[in-house]
């Protein structure tokens, strides 16, 4: 069985090779990125997990495993990575409490929890 981290750099791997098909958007996309999700009036860690609860309501795989990461790499901790996955269950429901699992299980491979 493929882990969390293995199947996030598949899916990251493939969508940019996508993006490099169109290098104006590959440049674009990621000046938008920058300026989204670096810190402002919010902090970093906190617009990643804005945007892996969007993710979990949408249950889109790939942004799920990225904004979790992302969120990580930013300074989140598993507890407010914990948290936000709650607020999108309450938003989403149980599809939103199954793709919670992938989180769950990408902190027990980064050895956040055991």
């Amino acid at each position: 069985m493929q882990s969390q981290l293995e199947r996030r750099e598949e899916l990251f791997g493939l969508a940019k090779q996508m993006r490099s098909k169109l290098p104006e958007f590959e440049k674009n996309i990621m000046a938008n990125d920058a300026l989204v999700y670096g810190d402002g009036a919010l902090p970093e860690s906190v617009k990643r997990m804005m945007a892996m609860v969007g993710a979990l309501v949408s249950r889109c795989e790939g942004c799920i495993l990225s904004q979790t990461i992302r969120a990580i790499d930013s300074g989140a901790t598993a507890d407010e990575i914990i948290e936000a996955c709650h607020v999108a269950m309450m938003i989403g429901g149980t599809m939103a409490l199954a793709e919670s699992t992938r989180v769950l299980a990408l902190l027990k491979e980064k050895g956040m929890i055991e």
